[in-house]
């Protein structure tokens, strides 16, 4: 029984969140701040903490949340994302998202652009999104 037991605690570390359909809302003008959208998937036995985030491709990227207060929309900058077991984070414009700040160079439309989420427990996932224009 011993034995099981270590290996479900092995799988469980080597199991991790990963981020599906990723993308950067293209702005129309050049501007210094973008945001990231996708959805994170956590198919592990125990929760995922997301700490931070960065990216080679801005100064600065954090995880914000969107929400309607008295009529009003506010921003706040999360501390950390927690994730369940087997359920997901969904980033959407008007919800959770990527603020993402000083771009280093301009971005095209089809680019790809790495993210690199720490996690509570020091280890990382890296995500690519896709430079797009939203929907109309």
């Amino acid at each position: 029984m011993l034995l099981a037991t270590g290996a479900l605690q092995a799988s469980a570390k080597e199991c991790a969140p990963a981020m599906k359909e990723g993308w950067v809302r293209l702005p129309p003008a050049a501007m210094p701040m973008m945001a990231g959208f996708g959805r994170i998937a956590n198919p592990c036995p125990m929760p995922a903490v997301i700490v931070s985030a960065s990216s080679p491709a801005f100064g600065e990227v954090s995880i914000h949340e969107t929400r309607n207060v008295d009529g009003v929309n506010r921003m706040r900058e999360l501390e950390q994302l927690r994730i369940a077991p087997d359920d997901s984070a969904t980033l959407k414009p008007g919800g959770l998202h990527l603020m993402l700040m000083q771009p280093r160079a301009p971005l095209k439309e089809g680019s790809k652009v790495v993210v690199n989420f720490k996690l509570q427990d020091g280890r990382e996932i890296l995500a690519e999104l896709v430079v797009r224009k939203p929907a109309p």
